[in-house]
C-alpha cells in the first residue's frame, strides 16, 4: 500500500514539473494593466511617449506569442480604443515610436480574427 502512494506521489509531482510550469493565457486585465501608462498619452498627447508606456507596450508585445494571446490583445486594445476615444493616429504609432512591433495594426477597423 505504501508503494502504491509513493507512486502515486511521483506521478503527481511528475504532472506538476510537466504542466505547472506552462504560462497562462494572456487576457484583456494584463493587457489593460500594460498599456495603463498610455492612456492619457493616447488621449491628449503629441511628441514622444513616456517611457513607462513604451515598457508596458514592450510588456505586451513579449508576452503576446500564441495566436489566442495576439487575438486577445487586439480584441482588448480595439474594444478599449473605442471606448476610451484616443488618437488614432498616436495609437497607430505607439509601436514604432517606442521600438516595438506588434502582429498587427492598433486600429478599430483591424480583423483580430486574421491574426495568426
Amino acid at each position: 500500500m505504501a508503494s502504491l502512494a509513493i507512486r502515486f506521489m511521483g506521478v503527481f509531482l511528475g504532472m506538476i514539473v510537466l504542466f505547472g510550469g506552462a504560462a497562462a493565457a494572456l487576457t484583456c486585465s494584463d493587457v489593460i494593466k500594460d498599456l495603463k501608462p498610455c492612456i492619457e498619452y493616447l488621449k491628449n498627447g503629441s511628441g514622444a511617449p513616456p517611457s513607462p508606456c513604451c515598457a508596458g507596450a514592450a510588456s505586451l508585445a513579449s508576452g503576446a506569442t500564441t495566436t489566442a494571446d495576439k487575438q486577445t490583445a487586439c480584441t482588448c486594445l480595439k474594444n478599449v480604443s473605442k471606448n476610451v476615444n484616443v488618437k488614432s493616429g498616436l495609437a497607430k504609432s505607439l509601436p514604432a515610436n517606442c521600438g516595438i512591433t506588434l502582429p498587427f495594426e492598433v486600429s478599430p477597423n483591424v480583423d483580430c480574427s486574421k491574426i495568426t
